[in-house]
């Protein structure tokens, strides 16, 4: 169930995250940017739409979605994407689709704490995060 995800989440460790960004093709500048940078993801249900706010120094992004269904994204990256997030077992699985190229995150909690696995090709990232 989505609830579990409910709350505002802080991040604390990042493994792997620039050589993520580098398949993606993010500018040097803006890698530098998302390495340092530690964002708060919040995430809240407002009637039938999760909302996925995230606050950083950097920039600041807010997506709203029903599960299932798929939606524009713009990301932190300033790609344009078709994004469809789903629960699959007690996973939150995001993916986001563009110019024939795909990347997924798997956002899943384990005591107390959550774990995003960012996937693009054979490059695998993740981000850790505890609640704020």
């Amino acid at each position: 169930m989505v609830d579990a995800f409910i709350g505002t989440w802080k991040l604390v460790e990042s493994i792997n995250f620039d050589e993520y960004m580098k398949a993606l093709g993010v500018p040097f500048a803006t890698r530098q940017m998302g390495n340092v940078t530690k964002p708060t993801l919040i995430i809240s249900k407002e009637a039938d739409r999760i909302v996925l706010r995230t606050q950083s120094t950097f920039k600041n992004t807010e997506i709203a979605f029903k599960l299932g269904e798929e939606f524009s994204e713009t990301t932190v990256d300033d790609r344009v994407c078709k994004s469809v997030i789903k629960m699959k077992g007690d996973k939150l699985v995001h993916v986001q689709k563009w110019d024939g190229k795909e990347t997924s995150f798997v956002r899943e909690i384990k005591d107390g704490k959550m774990t995003m696995t960012l996937t693009f090709g054979d490059v695998i990232a993740a981000r850790h995060y505890e609640k704020a």
